[in-house]
């Protein structure tokens, strides 16, 4: 059954910062506040407008406690209804699915949803490890570096394919973000340095290497969410929020420890299995558009394309190796460069629901796909084996 809502939900406005590994010209209050600021402009609303704001990063990472009191300065909270919400790498997606859910019930007309890192300021893998616990076989000694997906498209496809597979993914994604300019790393990499990065990129584990691996980010998201009336009242270009699904299995969670008589419980699959089901959806890969996805390394990404479009055998590498995922390719994967090229781990995977609105609108830039994109996707992923799918839609028609 698909999805039922009181009320329609549309996107309405949408703002991001530059992103960086350092953005030491401005402290976190400013830097949210360069969102918010390009999120109200694009929607042509002040902050009088908005109803509720909800507030969402990673606070173990920069080690302040309850930073959106302090944010009210940057998100304009003060005297209004305000939410803090963090679940990991997923924080920007469940933000944007809270948002829809709080203007979708009628408890508000017009929500902001705010992502923001600034992790230069923190320690990303010293908080990460912090959630190592063996009696819940959470083996995270290493943080969010894990080798396991290399070694096992290797194992599949054998070793000299999968890295050139990988490493294609790697540099679609590089290219896609030269054209983004609120992207941290675009380095102009091209496909004749593919064996050269194979073999001289520094490993990290395994055949996980440097150059695979996102970076951490200094950036902040804001999205403006608003029911079906307000947004054809307020905006000439709404992308309406269809349907979305979020799927853990924090209980049974245990990355590490490979076996291959027990292989890890993945989520993408079953959310994408029960997401396009309820809406009637058989062949994802025609579906929709554009995606973006919620990819932290370059290997990850590659292997995630056959979860999330139910690809058999080797139809992922060869979507990669005919370049079917870059900008103006049959299925564009993350024409913003995805999370391996921006990495504000509380605002990455609003990013991605950002960046697929912008695709809907046709107001991404030099990074816009080109041809009508009337069905869009996004997800976030977290540590601990969590999905979130949010599909978008140009037109009210399902």
């Amino acid at each position: 059954m698909a999805h039922k809502k009181n009320r329609n939900v549309a996107i309405i406005g949408v703002g991001q910062t530059k992103h960086s590994s350092h953005r030491e010209d401005v402290n976190q209050p400013e830097m949210i506040h360069e969102a918010v600021s390009a999120a109200l402009k694009d929607a042509n609303l002040s902050i009088k407008d908005i109803d509720c704001i909800v507030h969402g990063n990673m606070e173990l990472f920069e080690m302040i406690h309850q930073p959106d009191l302090w944010h009210v300065l940057g998100t304009g909270a003060y005297g209004k209804d305000s939410i803090r919400i963090t679940t990991g790498g997923t924080v920007g997606t469940t933000l944007a699915c809270a948002s829809d859910n709080l203007v979708a019930s009628g408890m508000y007309d017009i929500v902001m949803a705010i992502g923001f890192e600034k992790l230069q300021e923190g320690h990303t893998t010293g908080g990460i490890t912090n959630m190592a616990d063996p009696l819940w076989f959470r083996n995270l000694q290493t943080g969010a570096l894990t080798g396991s997906t290399a070694y096992d498209v290797i194992q599949e496809f054998g070793e000299d394919r999968a890295k050139r597979a990988a490493m294609m993914y790697r540099i679609v994604m590089d290219k896609h973000a030269c054209l983004n300019p609120n992207a941290h790393r675009a380095f102009g990499l091209d496909f004749d340095q593919v064996e050269t990065l194979m073999n001289t990129s520094p490993q990290l584990v395994g055949e996980l290497r440097l150059i695979h691996m996102c970076s951490q980010s200094d950036g902040a998201c804001a999205v403006i969410f608003a029911c079906e009336k307000k947004a054809k009242e307020l905006s000439k270009k709404p992308v309406w929020i269809r349907d979305h699904i979020t799927i853990h299995r924090e209980e049974t969670f245990n990355i590490f420890g490979y076996h291959k008589d027990f292989p890890v419980l993945k989520t993408h699959k079953f959310a994408a299995e029960q997401l396009f089901k309820r809406n009637d959806i058989k062949n994802p890969l025609e579906y929709f558009d554009v995606f973006e996805m919620y990819d932290p390394a370059a290997w990850w990404g590659l292997d995630w394309l056959r979860d999330f479009f139910f690809l058999k055998g080797d139809e992922h590498l060869r979507l990669v190796e005919n370049k079917e995922i870059m900008i103006g390719g049959s299925m564009p994967i993350n024409p913003s460069g995805g999370v391996i090229a921006t990495n504000p781990i509380g605002a990455t995977a609003l990013l991605r629901v950002a960046e697929a609105a912008l695709q809907v609108r046709g107001d991404a830039g030099a990074h816009q796909i080109p041809k009508e994109v009337k069905h869009a996707l996004a997800s976030g992923f977290g540590g601990t084996m969590w999905t979130v799918l949010m599909m978008l839609e140009k037109e009210l028609s399902w």
